[in-house]
């Protein structure tokens, strides 16, 4: 018996654990977009997986033309307070979307990772959704992050590929690695251009989040945190690949 996903309840926080941190908004999200920007085409973008449209956001001064796909109507719901009227929102599942033509960027952030046929999505990307020419920026977060290991010492998790019970509750399927993102990449046929990381991180975001609200972390120690995540990106928050149309089957 097939189980059925509810999305909307998947991206409600729990009395464990939240969906999103502070530190996802005001670290995370930032520099992902100075990792992305470099690489982005002018034209169109196509967010899969736009939440509640604080991501989405950040395109706007970048694009005029975006597309968000998401499966929770409650979340969308939430972005277009966020993000006006210039934005396009489609609700549907990934394997079951309509989209109405190809991208010249495509953005998936913080998503792939609950995704129960992650190759089969991006094979829809590669072979459907992106333009010629086109580039694809896929970010996951990182099961080797120094914050898991330590947590697999600690005993708190068994391995750091692990997927704990609250990350399965808001639909986690899997923890990437960098090589295990590129395999699925490349397994869909995709072109991998180029790969980073994001972030250098030892501390869990709850840790982050009250860090933030304090005097010790300094604008400065950000930078330096993101400039060591780029010399060191299997030791990062989350993982980027930048892709580009590769093989179609």
């Amino acid at each position: 018996m097939k189980f059925k996903r509810d999305y909307n309840t998947e991206i409600k926080d729990t009395n464990s654990h939240k969906y999103a941190y502070s530190f996802d908004f005001d670290v995370i999200h930032p520099c992902m977009i100075k990792s992305f920007e470099p690489f982005f085409n002018e034209g169109s973008l196509l967010e899969l997986g736009s939440f509640k449209g604080d991501f989405t956001r950040r395109f706007q001064p970048y694009f005029d033309d975006i597309t968000c796909v998401d499966a929770s109507d409650l979340a969308i719901a939430e972005a277009r307070k966020r993000v006006g009227d210039k934005v396009k929102f489609i609700n549907s599942t990934f394997e079951k979307a309509v989209l109405p033509k190809r991208y010249d960027n495509i953005v998936m952030t913080h998503v792939l990772e609950h995704i129960d046929r992650p190759i089969e999505i991006l094979k829809r990307i590669n072979d459907e959704w992106l333009a010629e020419g086109g580039r694809f920026f896929l970010a996951c977060p990182n099961a080797n992050a120094p914050s898991r290991q330590i947590a697999v010492k600690m005993g708190l998790i068994t391995h750091n590929a692990a997927v704990t019970p609250d990350e399965a509750e808001h639909g986690h399927r899997c923890t990437y690695s960098l090589d295990t993102l590129e395999r699925d990449a490349v397994a869909a046929g995709l072109k991998v251009v180029h790969r980073s990381g994001i972030f250098f991180k030892a501390f869990a975001n709850f840790q982050w989040d009250r860090l933030l609200n304090t005097d010790i972390i300094s604008e400065e120690y950000l930078e330096g945190c993101y400039k060591l995540g780029q010399q060191y990106p299997d030791l990062c928050s989350s993982i980027f690949l930048m892709c580009e149309q590769g093989e179609q089957f």
